[in-house]
């Protein structure tokens, strides 16, 4: 069965992220996952991992490509 990460593979996102009850956002794209973390580019050469548990919902970055164009 698929993760549900697999689809948001190679996409910008907006990751909501829950840590000590504050809700942060993270802008970067999906680059991989394991069985407790998701693998995030947050810009070229850094990357960071982010447990799974602490995901409280995805988002498409709708502005990225804005930015980029």
């Amino acid at each position: 069965m698929p993760s549900v990460y697999a689809s948001w593979v190679g996409q910008a996102v907006i990751l909501q992220v829950a840590d000590n009850g504050s809700c942060v956002p993270l802008c970067g794209v999906i680059v991989g996952e394991s069985e407790t973390t998701v693998r995030i580019r947050i810009e070229e050469g850094c990357d960071m991992d982010i447990f799974k548990l602490m995901i409280l919902a995805v988002e498409q970055d709708n502005w990225a490509s804005v930015l980029v164009n």
